[in-house]
């Protein structure tokens, strides 16, 4: 990969790290014209999508968008509990889960190539029960 595409794939993976919160590409794209005024859709894409597939950053499938890594393992599958009020995202870790799924798929003969799974509700402060850190 060129310089100017780990370059590319720092500020990209910047953007989401400072924001915290799922953005669509385009999301992504605006936060980066400040400092690249001729910067395309498919010039994010590009980055986004090596990170994701070296587990730095999650695609939340159901919306579209993506959230940089909470954690610091490199090779696992995440949980992902998405707030339908504020949108924070908690990543959790779940190995035991992912290989239940894994297999039960498997005994038909069918081969999981990942996971995503997402959880969709109310997080704890929009529900007035405890504040988690964020």
């Amino acid at each position: 990969m060129s310089d100017r595409g780990k370059k590319m794939q720092a500020a990209v993976l910047a953007v989401l790290q400072r924001h915290r919160r799922p953005m669509s590409a385009y999301d992504i794209m605006a936060r980066l014209r400040q400092d690249h005024p001729k910067i395309a859709p498919q010039t994010v894409y590009r980055a986004l999508c090596p990170l994701t597939e070296l587990g730095a950053v999650h695609r939340l499938e159901s919306l579209n968008a993506y959230i940089a890594c909470q954690h610091d393992t490199d090779d696992h599958t995440a949980v992902l509990s998405v707030c339908g009020d504020c949108h924070f995202v908690e990543e959790n870790l779940a190995p035991e889960l992912l290989q239940e799924l894994s297999g039960i798929a498997g005994r038909s003969g069918f081969k999981p190539s990942r996971h995503v799974i997402e959880i969709h509700g109310v997080c704890s402060a929009c529900s007035g029960e405890s504040t988690p850190a964020r």
